[in-house]
């Protein structure tokens, strides 16, 4: 679980997250929610202990995020970041077997276990075929299979992700995020992401917060959440909400 409790940061002199407290819980996916420059990525951030905050505290499961060593922190939460450009031309094997540093060490061979759980991961994932080529001449899509590949190999109980739709096409948004949800079920994961479409958190999130101005305006189930009225607060623009049975939809109220 993760707790954050008024939790505030400043950048180059701006705030940027101002008085933040928001939950994720263990088998959940909790959706933050908002325009460009709302805070989402720099929350993140203060997540995965790459920005410090000025005030406020980021509990992890009973322990302060700012007092856990590096190396522990790795075994704890593993991130997939919006763009991610390796120096080397890694092959898909090679970068996920990188998610083991934290546990073998960093200059220690991986072990036969290591290359086994890789091995495992591979076929959960159905990425097997990709094993051996290049990571940089591979899809988006496929990318984004092989970054959550790594973080698997960490063996988190966090995980993080910064817009993983982004540059997606239809269906591998739907992959993607079918494939988090069951590993937050599955494995009883706290994941935490970030998105632009209110459409796919009312599909996929176990929570949803909404941030605007980095502030927290709103937070609860999708359906308390996702409403045409704060979707209009929050985006500036007119949505109404269309049904078919059980399933919701906004759809933007045109001229």
């Amino acid at each position: 679980m993760i707790t954050v409790t008024d939790l505030s940061i400043q950048l180059n002199g701006q705030p940027i997250l101002n008085g933040v407290t928001i939950e994720a819980r263990p088998g959940e996916v909790t959706v933050l929610l908002g325009p460009n420059g709302s805070g989402k990525t720099t929350l993140l951030l203060c997540l995965s202990a790459q920005l410090r905050p000025q005030s406020g505290t980021i509990m992890l499961g009973g322990h302060q995020l700012e007092g856990l060593p590096r190396r522990r922190l790795a075994q704890l939460v593993a991130t997939v970041p919006q763009e991610h450009h390796p120096v080397f031309p890694y092959t898909v094997r090679e970068l996920i077997l990188l998610g083991r540093v934290s546990r073998v060490g960093y200059w220690a061979q991986p072990g036969s276990r290591d290359q086994e759980l890789v091995q495992d991961i591979l076929e959960l994932l159905g990425i097997k075929s990709l094993a051996d080529k290049p990571y940089t001449r591979i899809s988006g899509g496929e990318r984004q299979l092989v970054l959550i590949a790594r973080c698997l190999a960490q063996e988190p109980q966090v995980l993080l992700l910064d817009e993983p739709t982004s540059h997606l096409d239809f269906k591998n948004q739907v992959v993607i995020l079918e494939l988090v949800r069951d590993l937050a079920r599955q494995r009883q994961f706290t994941v935490l992401l970030t998105l632009h479409d209110p459409n796919l958190a009312l599909l996929f999130a176990d929570r949803v917060v909404l941030l605007a101005g980095g502030q927290v305006v709103a937070q609860g189930t999708p359906g308390e959440v996702v409403q045409p009225a704060a979707m209009a607060q929050l985006y500036g623009m007119e949505v109404e909400m269309l049904s078919q049975g059980e399933r919701r939809l906004l759809c933007p109220k045109l001229s």
